[in-house]
C-alpha cells in the first residue's frame, strides 16, 4: 500500500524541548520532522502535533513548532495519541484513512499511538528515520514490534516521494529541495 497525500494526515508525536535533546540522534529527528511538515504544507496534508504534558516536558522544539500550521498542537496526557479523545477526534475529522507518524519516544508514545491508531481503523505508517528513543535499541525494538503489528515502517523520503506521486510538477521541485 502506498501513501497518498490526498488520503493522509501527518502526526508528529511529542518532539518537545525537555525530551528531544536526550534522544539518540535528535538532530535527525528534528530535521526529518521539519521535512515532513514542509512537504505536508506544500501538498495540503493536514497536521497534528501532540505535546505530552507540556508543563513538565516543555513545548514542541522551536524548529519543529515553527513549521506547525496554526491550531495543529494538541496537549495530551495519555501516552497513546489514539487514547487521547481530542487527538483521535481531530484525526477522524480529517476523513483521511492514512496517518503518517513521526516523533519520540519510539518505544513509548509513538508505538502506543501507532498501534492504537491501527486498532482504530487507520492505515498507519511510522517514519523510522523521524523517530527516536533515548536508547537506540529501544528505537529498533519499537520499529520491529510496530511492523509485526501491521504498521508500515517507512523513511522520510518514502513519504515525500509517495505523497508526490509524479515528477515534473511545481510541487515536485519544491519537495525535492527538502531532500537535497
Amino acid at each position: 500500500m502506498l501513501m497518498d497525500a490526498a488520503r493522509s494526515s501527518l502526526l508528529i508525536v511529542d518532539v518537545q524541548q525537555n525530551l528531544g535533546p536526550v534522544m539518540a540522534e535528535p538532530r535527525q529527528v528534528y530535521r526529518n520532522c521539519v521535512r515532513l511538515l514542509r512537504g505536508a504544507a506544500r501538498l495540503a496534508v493536514p497536521v497534528t502535533i501532540s505535546e505530552q504534558y507540556p508543563k513538565g516536558i516543555g513545548p514542541t522544539m522551536g524548529e519543529v513548532l515553527a513549521e506547525a500550521p496554526e491550531g495543529a498542537v494538541v496537549e495530551k496526557m495519555h501516552f497513546s495519541c489514539a487514547a487521547e479523545p481530542a487527538i483521535l477526534s481531530r484525526l477522524q475529522a480529517f476523513q483521511r484513512p492514512q496517518v503518517v507518524v513521526a516523533g519520540i519516544e519510539a518505544h513509548v508514545c509513538v508505538l502506543q499511538s501507532a498501534i492504537g491508531l491501527k486498532m482504530a481503523g487507520f492505515d498507519v505508517f511510522v517514519v523510522g528515520d523521524a523517530c527516536s528513543s533515548r536508547v537506540a535499541a529501544n528505537h529498533q525494538l519499537a520499529l520491529d514490534r510496530m511492523a509485526a503489528a501491521g504498521v508500515a515502517v517507512v523513511s522520510t523520503e518514502m513519504v515525500l516521494f509517495e505523497w508526490l506521486h509524479v515528477a515534473g510538477t511545481s510541487e515536485f521541485k519544491d519537495v525535492l529541495s527538502l531532500i537535497k
